[in-house]
């Protein structure tokens, strides 16, 4: 997916964010539970994905070497004015069920706004840190991936706590996938100390499309191929979406179709913890 592409979905991922975001809180007492995210009403997902694109929007700004300082007061850019700080929802609160600031979207907005005015800026290739150290994709395009596929996961979030979440879009479901074995799995092994791998065969099978994926882990590598007849101890075949769902651990196993260890596929998160 190229540049421009990524950026119109950005873009889009952002619109659909908020206007979830709006519709469930607009006048409700107690805000809504995020149902995919356990401990997190909406305004914590509000409040978690502004703070995400604010510290990106710092490394890409100030084109850093290094992780910035996420204990700096000033990195999140919150507003002054002491009552909208008190209803602010805090970390030591969470789930924050209300009242929400009008001031929450508006800062998640603008700060939104900013992050895609670097993105389009700085273009793919500018060299930053990332925490992709196992990929090695060290560049301003990593993170416009990253916040695209997070944007899109976080709207699904938003949705649910509502009512029923739109199909991510296949063609971001479909970056996010393989991404998911390249980038997030190597980082959270290594973050969680996952056991070591013992040569266990996934095939994660598209069902709208022609891709197919097959990840071996092997000690502490993962390994990542594409043949479809290749043998594998389970195959879970889906659309897309439901694919990288299952992956952020979004819908459980039973909405994809498995054949072999289904045991096998539960054990996948016990390989690739959250973090």
């Amino acid at each position: 997916m190229d540049h421009s592409t990524r950026l119109s979905h950005f873009r889009n991922e952002t619109s659909a964010f908020e206007k979830a975001v709006r519709r469930a809180i607009d006048g409700a007492a107690p805000v809504p539970l995020v149902p995919s995210c356990p401990g997190w009403s909406v305004a914590d997902l509000v409040g978690h994905l502004g703070a995400v694109h604010r510290f990106v929007a710092r490394i890409l700004r100030e084109r850093l070497a290094q992780a910035p300082d996420h204990t700096d007061p000033t990195l999140f850019e919150l507003p002054r004015d002491p009552a909208v700080r008190a209803a602010w929802p805090k970390p030591e609160g969470e789930p924050n069920r209300g009242p929400v600031p009008e001031a929450l979207t508006e800062w998640f907005a603008q700060g939104a706004r900013q992050l895609e005015a670097l993105f389009a800026e700085l273009g793919p290739d500018v060299l930053v840190w990332t925490w992709s150290a196992d990929s090695g994709d060290r560049t301003s395009g990593f993170w416009l991936r990253m916040q695209t596929i997070e944007l899109a996961v976080h709207r699904w979030d938003a949705q649910s706590a509502t009512g029923a979440p739109e199909p991510v879009a296949a063609a971001i479901a479909a970056d996010a996938v393989p991404q998911t074995f390249e980038a997030m799995a190597p980082f959270r092994r290594a973050v969680a100390g996952a056991p070591a791998g013992a040569g266990e065969r996934y095939r994660f099978r598209r069902t709208d499309g022609p891709e197919s994926w097959t990840v071996t882990f092997s000690g502490e590598r993962v390994l990542v191929g594409h043949a479809v007849t290749d043998p594998v101890d389970v195959e879970a075949a889906g659309t897309a979406s439901d694919l990288m769902l299952f992956l952020w651990r979004r819908i459980p196993s039973t909405d994809l179709a498995v054949t072999g260890d289904a045991d096998l596929l539960r054990h996948y998160f016990t390989l690739v913890p959250p973090v």
